[in-house]
């Protein structure tokens, strides 16, 4: 049996527009990145939780580096 693994990241930013559109090209094809309501919303998934961990780690990363770079865009 293969297990499915889940996860949702939510995240408030002043210009979630700007983070989405530089984080969708580092999307995985497990990964869709959208704005929701102020947020940039992140799902993903996978069928081993070590890759879960390591995705949502890179993400967390590039997401940091992207809300630095829209902060700096939108001045």
């Amino acid at each position: 049996m293969t297990m499915r693994i889940e996860a949702v990241i939510c995240t408030p930013h002043t210009n979630p527009g700007c983070v989405v559109q530089a984080l969708s090209s580092d999307n995985l094809s497990n990964m869709t990145t959208t704005v929701s309501g102020g947020m940039v919303r992140t799902e993903m998934h996978t069928d081993r939780m070590r890759s879960l961990v390591a995705s949502i780690d890179d993400y967390l990363m590039n997401l940091g580096i992207a809300e630095e770079m829209c902060g700096y865009v939108s001045h």
